[in-house]
């Protein structure tokens, strides 16, 4: 499980006119499994993806999928974190360490 932060490096004039792209991103990327949950930072200076990608390597090629990266107008730092207390409702995501 991987959480993404997503930060802007350039006026929001230029996220808005990437915007109806990288959400069509973000779908595509939902529907592939990858994505648990997303969203924008309050305040408004970048966003937030849950990611469940098969490795690291698997989600920087995603990452480098979406046109915000495509275009140089955000930076992305990635924690990888295991899972292992969870809300009722997410317990499908919940790992088991040794």
């Amino acid at each position: 499980m991987f959480v993404v932060t997503i930060t802007y490096t350039a006026p929001l004039e230029r996220i808005d006119a990437l915007l109806p792209a990288h959400v069509g991103w973000l779908e595509t990327q939902y529907e592939a499994g990858a994505f648990l949950a997303s969203g924008r930072r309050v305040p408004r200076v970048g966003g937030v993806i849950l990611a469940d990608a098969e490795s690291p390597a698997a989600l920087d090629a995603i990452l480098a999928g979406d046109p915000f990266a495509q275009a140089g107008v955000a930076e992305y730092q990635v924690t990888e974190f295991l899972p292992t207390k969870t809300a009722p409702a997410l317990a499908s995501l919940a790992v088991t360490l040794p």
